[in-house]
C-alpha cells in the first residue's frame, strides 16, 4: 500500500473514527484496554448476538494510531461471526508482528503493516485488538454458564 494512502486511512479514522460513542445498554459487552504507558484508554462496547458481531463502538481517549485502528477494526468486523473475527485477529497480530498474513482479508487495516518500524507504536495498533479478545472471551463464557 502506498505510504500516501495509509497515512491518508490514519488520518480520515482518527479525525473521524468509525462508531465511536459511549452506551450504555446491557446487551453490550464493555471492556476497557488501556496501554500503561501513554494516554490510549478505550472502552469497547461490543454487542453480540447468535455469535455474530451485531455492533460495536468505542469511547475514550487516544492517540491517532489507537483511535484509527479501533475505528478500522469495527468496521472489519461488524457482522461477522466469532469464528471468522478470531481469523482477523491472527491475521492483523501476525501482520504488526511481521510474520506471513492474508493482506486482502485486512483490507484497510494493511494502513499499519509497516507499524514494527516504530516499535513504541505497536502497541497502540494492537490496542483495540486486545480488548476484542477480552470481549470475546467473556461472551464465550457467558454462553457455557
Amino acid at each position: 500500500m502506498d505510504p500516501t494512502l495509509k497515512r491518508e486511512i490514519i488520518l480520515e479514522n482518527y479525525q473521524h473514527p468509525y462508531n465511536k460513542e459511549t452506551i450504555n445498554n446491557p446487551k453490550y459487552i464493555k471492556v476497557n484496554s488501556n496501554n500503561e504507558s501513554c494516554i490510549d484508554n478505550i472502552n469497547l462496547y461490543i454487542l453480540i448476538e447468535d455469535s455474530i458481531v451485531k455492533d460495536i463502538k468505542f469511547d475514550g481517549e487516544a492517540c491517532a494510531i489507537t483511535t484509527s485502528a479501533t475505528s478500522i477494526m469495527i468496521k472489519l468486523l461488524i457482522g461477522q461471526n466469532i469464528d471468522t473475527i478470531q481469523e482477523y485477529i491472527t491475521n492483523y497480530e501476525n501482520m504488526i508482528d511481521e510474520r506471513d498474513y492474508n493482506n486482502e482479508l485486512l483490507a484497510e487495516a494493511n494502513c499499519f503493516d509497516e507499524i514494527y518500524k516504530q516499535q513504541n507504536r505497536k502497541n497502540c495498533a494492537l490496542l483495540p485488538w486486545k480488548g476484542l479478545k477480552k470481549a470475546l472471551e467473556e461472551y464465550k463464557k457467558g454462553i457455557e454458564n
